[in-house]
């Protein structure tokens, strides 16, 4: 069923003969106890659903049940199924296999970076696939970036005006950001301006990544158009965003798992009205959602001693009313989308059974899945195909200084001082080789890491933010056969030592996502997590750690298809070499 929204003439009169007894609904939620999202408090009643849509919430029952499913609701608590505001739905997961996951703990609606299609489709493949995502259970939103977080070759033409206006205007789309580049944007960047004035134009919103940002630049990017934020790290953080009219997602993430210090600011500076404030994951890495989802943020809310009905509020009905979508999700009531998640307590927010459309994704504990496998090479998502081969020449480091890890995500210049001509790197110390490779075969960056491990033979990964291909490890060799592996499987994460490979996470769609349900895939990426621990891997994100090394919205220094760039003086030190 494609989620259009917009009914048409027919099926309104259908769905109004039910009201009339003239049909029957296709689903009757009996003697349900459900939260009412706008009279914020919980209701007996009962619920008429007729395909992906509820026709009545109220206290009578409907008088033709001829052809109806009765579910006798007695003992359970009813929710509107939760929405996930900030995902970005290719994280080694792909967006079908997240939304799956993501229904199983009551997630029902998704609004999802456009970054992957933007950077590897043409926009008619990529509108295409949006189509299809389009008969998923789940409903999928997007965002249109209006930069790529990283510098480009010829980024100009990818982020062009056209198409990042076509893009804006999306039905599908509804909203623009989320706002890395904002530093232009204060600098003088009058066509990101403009894109952020065709977004308010259009009626949707403008996200923002204001790490660290004062009252000031707060104030002034609200001016330019910024609606949220999800970079408040503290309390006064949330307040500042709060007094300058922001909405406020607090997040809770693999790379920022925040919520427990949030949650006690909130309390101790005696935050107590909680309307312009959403939960996120912020695209989390597939491990840290072995504990769950948005569910797990309401859970923790709850323990800290939010309201149970805030604590709800903040996953579905502020969300929806945030984007302008209230007459379709965040509520329980006539005219919504039959999304419903139905819980044993209202203190335990993980569902037992949920209607996602109309439909039972989730029944009594067991996953029922109803949307077909997408055939991805119909839309352009392939294996990585690297017709090219890699040489020892391609592994020569002679530059006078590397990248310094300072935690997961942040690198600083650091001056190498050891012999980097050797094909060998010692075991005693924190330094590896590293090299940044063109998916296409055309250049190279080469320097030194700093921090990554001690004991990493080979280590690449086809998954990055661009897709180029990453080089880590000890041993130019096993950093070679690793490669190799990475080109037989189309695409992946490796990690080789002693001649052999000793894990794999294989990435066939583009070489940035895993086909393999979530289960498996957490399971793949705590082990590699466990390996490159055992060979000295200090920090807690290896994932993000490959994807944010081109990263340049975060300080200080970054390897891009440009070279190796310093973020706050805006140059490239060293550029790339042709291959």
């Amino acid at each position: 069923m494609e989620q259009r929204y917009r009914w048409r003439n027919k099926e309104i009169r259908e769905q109004a003969a039910i009201i009339d007894g003239k049909r029957p609904p296709a689903i009757l939620l009996k003697n349900a106890r459900f939260l009412h999202s706008t009279l914020r408090r919980w209701l007996e009643g009962n619920i008429w659903i007729d395909n992906d849509r509820i026709v009545y919430a109220g206290e009578e029952l409907p008088a033709n049940t001829s052809t109806t499913e009765i579910v006798d609701c007695r003992g359970l608590i009813l929710v509107p199924g939760y929405i996930e505001p900030h995902v970005h739905p290719f994280l080694l997961y792909n967006p079908q296999t997240f939304s799956r996951f993501a229904a199983q703990t009551g997630t029902t609606t998704t609004i999802n970076d456009n970054l992957f299609l933007f950077l590897h489709l043409h926009k008619r493949k990529a509108f295409s696939i949006i189509r299809k995502f389009d008969e998923s259970p789940v409903t999928m939103y997007w965002w249109t970036r209006y930069d790529a977080q990283t510098v480009l070759d010829g980024e100009e033409t990818i982020f062009s005006n056209s198409d990042v206006k076509t893009w804006l205007e999306h039905d599908k789309v509804v909203q623009g950001g989320e706002l890395t580049g904002w530093p232009q944007l204060l600098d003088g960047d009058d066509l990101m301006l403009h894109w952020i004035q065709e977004t308010k134009r259009l009626g949707k919103k403008v996200e923002g990544h204001f790490p660290g940002a004062s009252d000031r630049t707060l104030a002034k990017l609200m001016l330019f158009g910024a609606d949220c934020d999800h970079e408040a790290m503290t309390g006064e953080d949330i307040y500042k965003r709060l007094m300058q009219g922001y909405m406020v997602s607090l997040r809770h993430s693999s790379i920022r798992p925040d919520l427990p210090v949030l949650l006690e600011d909130i309390k101790k500076m005696g935050l107590d009205q909680y309307e312009s404030m959403l939960f996120t994951t912020d695209g989390s890495t597939p491990a840290f959602y072995r504990r769950g989802m948005i569910d797990a943020m309401i859970r923790m809310a709850i323990e800290s001693g939010i309201p149970v009905i805030d604590a709800y509020q903040m996953a579905s009905y502020n969300v929806a009313r945030h984007y302008n979508l209230q007459h379709l999700h965040g509520l329980i009531g006539t005219g919504r989308i039959a999304n419903i998640n139905f819980l044993e307590s209202e203190t335990n927010p993980t569902p037992v059974s949920v209607l996602a459309r109309g439909q039972w994704v989730k029944r009594d504990g067991n996953q029922i899945v109803i949307d077909e496998e997408i055939h991805w090479e119909d839309y352009g998502i392939e294996p990585l195909k690297v017709d090219w081969e890699l040489t020892m020449e391609d592994l020569q480091f002679s530059m006078p200084f590397g990248m310094k890890m300072v935690n997961s995500v942040i690198t600083k210049p650091y001056s190498i001082a050891m012999d980097v001509s050797l094909d060998e790197l010692p075991k005693d110390n924190d330094e590896s080789f590293f090299a940044l490779l063109d998916r296409k075969g055309k250049w190279r960056v080469n320097t030194m890491l700093k921090g990554f491990a001690r004991g990493v033979c080979g280590f690449v990964s086809s998954f990055s933010t661009t897709g180029d291909i990453i080089l880590i490890g000890k041993n130019k060799s096993d950093m070679k056969l690793a490669f190799d592996r990475i080109k037989e499987i189309g695409g992946g994460i490796v990690l080789a030592e002693n001649g052999r490979i000793i894990h794999e996470i294989r990435l066939p769609l583009s070489g940035m996502m895993s086909e393999k349900e979530l289960p498996i895939l957490i399971e793949e990426e705590e082990e590699l997590r466990g390996l490159l621990a055992e060979r000295g891997y200090p920090f807690s994100d290896p994932i993000y750690s490959l994807f944010f090394l081109s990263s340049t919205h975060l300080p200080y220094i970054r390897v891009t298809q440009r070279g190796v760039y310093d973020v706050m003086n805006k140059t490239v030190l060293f550029p790339t070499l042709m291959r």
